[in-house]
């Protein structure tokens, strides 16, 4: 199912389970389907989306519309996105706990980052009336794009070869034809984590929270994504430290602005018969 998975599993073996009590990530539904020889009952497989509520020492942080599955490693990845923390040891409690109305992640952080959560959140609590908010506002919508380092070099049949193999390791879209997945290829290793979800933000968070706790660093392989790029991705790659990204479909005028500030390689457009490299060229090379 996951290509190399015996070398993969040498590399580094796979984090534990989640909570068991969570939503199942899929169920099958009727439906009634209509094709050329007529119309007639069928069963179905769907993805369950899910309220997924972060919350850090009792304060809630944000809320995101989720597949319940990986749900540790969404708690670690989304964390260090959006720079709640800098790395998995500041969370120094997680509880999944399911609610009538959805899943919270209920983190508890190490004081430091505590206190500079809280100082962060009075910042944002400021006064509304100084005429610089909005300004403020989207300015925080495109931080600052952290740089990578030089990281690796492909040969184009590596990117190519890559393709089927997420295809094929996507159980949930396998069974539902409903989800994005973001998966991470290491030269000599193949697909060593992949992971899947109705959000593709949600997707390569959870990926970015499996990498980071299995010390899997970002400059050793490169991200294949089953959907657009937009420049949340791009940061989010920025943020691994990974120095190449490949997308099935094409990325937005500013994820190439940005990946081109952070020294990224951006390929979109991979399909089994070819790609297109937008960004940073050198590192797709034919020898």
């Amino acid at each position: 199912m996951v290509a190399d998975a015996t070398r993969a599993e040498e590399c580094k073996p796979g984090p534990p389970a989640g909570a068991s009590d969570v939503p199942a990530s899929s169920r099958r539904v009727a439906c009634v389907a209509h094709r050329s020889a007529g119309a007639e009952p069928y069963i179905r497989g769907v993805p369950e989306e899910t309220p997924v509520a972060f919350t850090y020492n009792g304060s809630s942080y944000a809320v995101m519309m989720a597949t319940p599955s990986d749900l540790p490693d969404f708690a670690v990845g989304f964390s260090l996105t959006e720079g709640v923390i800098s790395r998995p040891a500041e969370i120094a409690s997680l509880d999944i706990v399911t609610h009538e109305a959805g899943v919270e992640l209920r983190m508890w952080l190490a004081s430091a980052r505590a206190s500079a959560l809280s100082e962060r959140r009075r910042r944002l609590a400021g006064p509304t009336g100084c005429g610089l908010c909005g300004v403020e506002s989207l300015a925080s919508a495109v931080p600052p794009i952290r740089p990578v380092a030089d990281g690796i070099t492909l040969a184009p049949e590596r990117i190519i070869a890559a393709l089927p193999l997420l295809v094929s390791a996507q159980e949930l879209n396998g069974a539902t034809r409903a989800v994005h997945a973001a998966g991470f290829f290491v030269p000599g290793c193949g697909l060593v984590s992949v992971r899947e979800d109705v959000g593709r933000h949600n997707a390569l968070d959870k990926l970015i929270g499996d990498l980071v706790c299995r010390d899997i660093a970002g400059a050793t392989g490169f991200i294949v994504v089953t959907s657009r790029v937009s420049v949340e991705m791009v940061q989010k790659t920025a943020m691994l430290g990974a120095s190449v990204i490949v997308a099935i479909s094409a990325p937005t005028a500013l994820a190439i602005r940005s990946a081109e500030r952070a020294g990224i390689t951006l390929v979109a457009i991979a399909r089994e018969d070819g790609f297109e490299v937008f960004t940073h060229a050198r590192r797709i090379r034919a020898d």
